[in-house]
């Protein structure tokens, strides 16, 4: 009896310490479906790795990018596992804020993550991130208030298509609009998108002298077609709308068109999620005629802060949840319509995947044709299509958001919110030593 109770007093004693032992990631991350469906599988991982408990931290897009980018700078060390963009990789990487990723698992196959994106997230040519999923964007809309319209949507349609099929298939008596797009101020939400369709009309931030340019006839005209295209065809409230919003409306029934991330192709078209799904189409983001079209290029990655004290753990997480075997759970849970897209090469030359996702080709087209290195029309001294790759850009990108995200709601001008952009931007550079 004696010996009894001292092989489970012994066992508990090793329970405690083990759980005493057990390390506790926090995670970081945006509250985008892709995401949320990764923190309900955490389970699947903790199984395999009874010494990893996981923590999840799940932010709003813009608040997201303040913690985490606050956290980092001042090593303030609160989380472990960062949910970051494209945007944030090289910049950090070159700061030596992130640790580079080489221990992901035997079986990860970086050389499988598809180019585009896998150059977006190394420097040095070491991965500092890992990709969880890629985007690009392009037009969704509703095939039968197309035809109901006598309207056939090219596969590359320019936007004087756009705006006019915009007018043509909007039912304000129905609660139908015809287009959708970002209004919410924010670098990465309006201005992500507006960026994108700045490059399609000829405009750039920035001169090869890194004057801004927002004092030029293209970004008249960009912001011009957008605040006129919204106005008539948009729903109401649009300024406050990012990609969320717009997803719940158009899911909803509420829109047309959607210019926005392919990741959304798969939320569209599942039935459990979409009013619509069995009526989506799916065309390449618009063009002017000049040569870009109006995509753009991000994956949402996990990366570990330097200092980090788990960064075993961390990384182990990192190898699992953006791994082939991680595509294949969700498959299994969800469906292959449902994995997250935009990361690897196997994955598009998957039969399954194809049969599945009737989206899977246009994504991959977008993501290939989206160029960091030459993202516009004129050249320009920066990398990136929705972003210029420049530390200052996170708060250029907001004031400025939040000026087009006034003219979008009438709070001020079109002229007004233009000046506005060039004063901000010349002042923000002249503090960063680029003009004089």
């Amino acid at each position: 009896m004696k010996r009894f109770l001292g092989a489970l007093l012994g066992a508990a004693s090793l329970m405690s310490v083990s759980q005493a032992l057990a390390e506790t990631l926090t995670i970081a991350t945006v509250n985008n479906g892709d995401m949320v469906r990764m923190q309900a599988l955490t389970d699947e991982f903790t199984k395999k790795n009874p010494d990893i408990t996981v923590k999840w931290v799940t932010l709003e897009e813009n608040v997201l990018r303040q913690r985490v980018t606050t956290d980092i700078a001042t090593k303030g060390g609160q989380f472990d596992v960062l949910t970051i963009g494209t945007y944030e990789v090289p910049i950090w990487a070159k700061q030596n804020w992130l640790l580079p990723l080489a221990n992901l698992g035997a079986d990860y196959d970086a050389n499988d993550i598809l180019p585009q994106i896998r150059a977006a997230v190394s420097a040095d040519n070491k991965l500092y991130a890992a990709p969880f999923y890629g985007e690009s964007s392009m037009t969704m809309y509703r095939k039968d208030l197309f035809q109901k319209a006598g309207l056939t949507m090219p596969e590359k349609p320019t936007w004087d298509f756009i705006v006019d099929a915009a007018k043509k298939i909007t039912d304000k008596s129905k609660d139908v609009y015809g287009i959708c797009l970002r209004g919410k101020a924010g670098w990465g939400e309006n201005m992500a998108f507006l960026t994108a369709m700045s490059n399609s009309f000829g405009a750039r931030w920035f001169d090869e002298k890194w004057q801004p340019q927002f004092n030029t006839p293209e970004w008249k005209d960009t912001l011009t077609t957008y605040v006129n295209l919204m106005k008539e065809a948009g729903p109401p409230g649009a300024s406050s709308n990012g990609f969320n919003e717009n997803l719940a409306l158009f899911n909803a029934g509420k829109c047309g068109m959607w210019i926005d991330a392919t990741v959304a192709a798969s939320f569209v078209t599942n039935p459990k999620d979409s009013k619509v799904a069995d009526q989506v189409g799916f065309a390449m983001a618009p063009n002017k005629g000049l040569g870009k079209n109006a995509n753009w290029l991000w994956a949402w990655n996990l990366a570990i802060p330097a200092g980090s004290k788990k960064a075993a753990a961390a990384e182990k997480f990192i190898g699992w949840a953006t791994s082939k075997d991680y595509l294949q759970l969700v498959a299994s849970k969800d469906g292959w319509a449902n994995v997250p897209p935009g990361t690897r090469t196997s994955l598009y030359n998957n039969p399954e995947y194809q049969k599945a996702a009737p989206f899977a080709k246009l994504t991959l087209e977008s993501i290939n044709s989206a160029d960091p290195n030459q993202p516009t029309v004129k050249p320009v001294p920066y990398k990136g299509v929705q972003y210029a790759a420049i530390p200052e850009f996170q708060g250029i990108g907001t004031q400025v958001g939040q000026q087009f995200s006034a003219a979008l709601s009438g709070a001020t001008s079109i002229d007004a919110a233009l000046q506005a952009a060039q004063a901000a931007t010349e002042r923000e550079m002249k503090r960063g030593g680029y003009i004089k």
